[in-house]
């Protein structure tokens, strides 16, 4: 599997169900979150398990990445009439509801193959991305498909990057906002190790 931390997210235009249930014939991964930090992620299927759980848990926290300045997009293998009819069907009857960000028909495969999340030629395992302003992968995290992710992780991992752009420090183990960073040199790991080693 490709690391694609540092290099440049792919980039994709395909049909996509927007917020508003219109369906965008060409939605393109560039133009949408130009200016913005870009959560991608991949789930295997549409009417399935665990992935319902995990885009309902996008959206709980929605306008959590929206105010830190990123869009979430999702993307799996169905068409865009199958991510409509689950958006359409009741969360108590297994569907998701008015999911407030673009989902992404990837029935070509294509998407999940560029980020090498394809796996058996089938499904993608899931994947998620944090794409900065410039359009480069700072941060992947890959599931396999039994095991649902951490959506509060990525908030995390958001918020850590966020911090670095603003202050130019790095971010140790467990950090949190409102924590304070590091200054990347040997003084400044020795000055934080010295106050926060042993509650790491």
């Amino acid at each position: 599997m490709s690391v694609l931390v540092g290099r440049e997210a792919p980039d994709f235009t395909a049909q996509a169900v927007m917020p508003d249930n219109s369906i965008k014939a060409d939605f393109n991964l560039k133009e949408y979150i130009k200016g913005k930090v870009g959560i991608v992620f991949f789930w295997p299927l549409d009417f399935t398990f665990v992935c319902p759980s995990e885009i309902i848990a996008f959206d709980n926290r929605v306008e959590e990445f929206r105010k830190r300045g990123a869009e979430v997009i999702g993307v799996s293998v169905d068409s865009q009439y199958t991510h409509y009819a689950w958006k359409n069907t009741p969360v108590e009857k297994g569907g998701i509801g008015n999911i407030r960000f673009p989902l992404v028909a990837d029935l070509t495969k294509s998407i999940a193959r560029s980020y090498d999340v394809l796996t058996g030629d089938a499904v993608a395992f899931r994947g998620t991305f944090m794409i900065d302003k410039k359009g480069i992968v700072r941060h992947q995290v890959v599931n396999d498909l039994p095991l649902g992710r951490n959506v509060d992780e990525a908030i995390r991992m958001l918020d850590a990057w966020n911090f670095h752009e603003e202050h130019g420090e790095v971010c140790p183990a467990n950090w949190k906002k409102g924590e304070k960073g590091m200054t990347a040199t040997a003084e400044g790991v020795a000055s934080y190790l010295k106050d926060k080693a042993k509650a790491l």
